[in-house]
């Protein structure tokens, strides 16, 4: 199926690995113009010229700190010099530290809101201005925003309100054409999920693989899923081929969530 995506601009955040690669290299695939941008200059440089040389798509990179909004407009008005407009947007930020509520701080809170909520209402007023009808956004969140993570309290609040900004964008959007997604990972195989393992077998004294068997048994598809099988997922949604989805949350998880 030819998803409509060539020569579309996108803006893809936290996208130098991960996630955030995954979709970016998607869309490339695709054939859009993809703009990539990270705190890891280098890192973000190398990912933009590994999808320009693997895909032949043009690519851009930008380094961008998401709870900088001088660095997310930077960012924005770099692309839209180059390409003249944005179609696509990929909402996605680093996620924040692993603690229970009894363990946080103000300070805590508040970096919380800067990473994961504030930056996802500033990168979306950033791109609207140079979106046209057709336009979709898609933002990236968690299993959280149905069932609350143990030990991730910041993200479980945080995306919440993401969730819940995603469904007032649609309504308010609809009338100018521009969609508004949430796509939801479940144990997907990236450093922030080896990471997450990684405090789970401290915390309970186990190994990492018995971490990762326990995780697999919740799984019915039987594995970890790969930054492509997430990658293809986000890029449809961005797509004009999925043109009457709005306001909807796809899980890539597996079928982990047993929710009917």
């Amino acid at each position: 199926m030819d998803l409509g995506l060539q020569n579309k601009v996108a803006l893809v955040a936290a996208s130098s690995k991960g996630l955030g690669y995954g979709v970016a290299r998607a869309l490339a695939a695709e054939g859009a113009r993809v703009s990539l941008c990270s705190r890891a200059w280098q890192q973000v440089g190398k990912a933009a010229a590994t999808l320009r040389r693997e895909t032949g798509a043009d690519t851009l990179a930008s380094e961008c700190d998401v709870r900088d909004p001088a660095q997310i407009q930077a960012w924005v008005d770099k692309t839209v010099a180059a390409w003249g407009q944005v179609d696509c947007l990929l909402v996605n930020a680093g996620g924040p530290p692993a603690k229970t509520v009894k363990e946080l701080s103000d300070a805590d809170w508040q970096a919380a809101f800067e990473l994961t909520l504030l930056s996802s209402i500033r990168m979306i007023a950033a791109a609207l201005p140079h979106m046209r009808a057709g336009g979709s956004i898609l933002t990236v969140t968690s299993g959280s925003v149905r069932e609350p993570i143990p030990r991730l309290a910041l993200s479980t609040v945080m995306r919440a309100g993401v969730a819940g900004l995603v469904k007032t964008l649609a309504d308010e959007l609809a009338d100018d054409g521009i969609r508004v997604n949430n796509l939801v990972p479940g144990r997907i195989d990236t450093d922030r999920v080896a990471q997450l393992d990684a405090n789970t077998s401290a915390k309970l004294g186990i190994s990492i693989e018995e971490v990762q068997k326990r995780s697999l048994e919740s799984i019915p598809l039987g594995r970890y899923g790969t930054i492509d099988d997430f990658g293809r997922a986000g890029a449809f949604l961005l797509s004009p081929a999925a043109s009457y989805i709005t306001g909807a949350t796809l899980r890539v998880d597996g079928g982990a969530a047993r929710a009917i």
